[in-house]
């Protein structure tokens, strides 16, 4: 999309992003950065639109009372790649975790490092579904069955990070945790956390000029 309102050095250029358009030509999500250089891969966009389909598998974790397989959008990038991160959380069929929101019960909480390499933007939740607890007749929002908690993360675009990343690539490995307070029909179990982690290479752009006569003047 040309960017009529840019000045300066963008002044011309085209404004890169996604339509996802369905087979009656309407326009049902869009894709749209405010910087540049801050770039969705194909990848991350149909995880975004397909889940099920745009994460691969990188590992699984053992957890108290759930199973846990932790996905990502890419395996590579370059500075200003944006990487979608994800956990699949699989829970037996009498047992809940609470929701964000929740009152009095500790919800589930998908919680990343900070690392100078990228910047974290706010993970995504499902949406939650209400659960009745007859015994002391409360309301609380609650996940069961399998759902994704997702997280993007934007490879740094500063131009000191730039000049860091070799030839051959960097390796990025990303820490965090999953807390949470599984429960079922008869009790609620102790509060808990298990380790997450997440692993990519960054390779340096391409930072080859073009030839003198045909750069923007």
């Amino acid at each position: 999309m040309l960017n009529e309102e840019a000045t300066g050095m963008q002044k011309g250029f085209a404004r890169p992003g996604y339509f996802s358009i369905d087979q009656n030509g309407v326009i049902k999500e869009k894709f749209f950065e405010a910087k540049y250089r801050e770039r969705l891969t194909g990848a991350s966009l149909i995880a975004k639109l397909f889940p099920e389909l745009g994460q691969e598998v990188t590992e699984t974790v053992e957890a108290p009372h759930l199973e846990l397989a932790l996905e990502q959008s890419d395996r590579t990038g370059v500075p200003g790649t944006r990487v979608t991160l994800a956990a699949e959380v699989r829970l037996p069929n009498d047992v809940h975790v609470y929701a964000p929101g929740v009152q009095g019960y500790k919800p589930i909480k998908l919680v990343i490092d900070p690392i100078p390499e990228v910047e974290l933007k706010p993970p995504v939740y499902p949406q939650s579904k209400i659960l009745f607890l007859p015994v002391i007749k409360e309301q609380v929002p609650v996940f069961e069955g399998t759902f994704r908690i997702s997280q993007d993360v934007k490879v740094s675009s500063s131009s000191a990070f730039w000049g860091s990343v070799p030839m051959e690539g960097k390796a990025i490995t990303i820490n965090g945790k999953l807390e949470y307070q599984a429960c079922d029909r008869t009790m609620c179990y102790v509060p808990t956390s298990v380790p997450v982690r997440w692993q990519f290479e960054v390779f340096p752009l391409d930072r080859v000029r073009a030839p003198l006569d045909i750069r923007h003047k």
